[in-house]
């Protein structure tokens, strides 16, 4: 497997992969590997995807009809 060397990395940032590996247990070069992992097989999802999903998560919700207090609010 090929090695990858990042250089100049902030120590804030090295920080807080050390906590991120300590609190998974996995050491700091396991932790950065899932990490790169997940972010090379990322597929951002589609935004008719996106709404369906917030339309699901909407659905069987009671709303009120606002028509009649944006009346009012235009008569002012």
């Amino acid at each position: 497997m090929p090695d990858l060397l990042i250089k100049n990395i902030e120590r804030k940032v090295l920080n807080g992969l050390e906590a991120r590996a300590k609190k998974n247990n996995r050491s700091l070069q396991s932790e950065i590997v899932i990490i790169l992992t997940e972010a090379a097989n990322y597929k951002p999802s589609k935004d008719t995807e996106i709404a369906r999903c917030i339309k699901d998560s909407l659905r069987g919700r009671d709303y009120s009809d606002g028509s009649e207090l944006l009346r009012e609010d235009r008569a002012r």
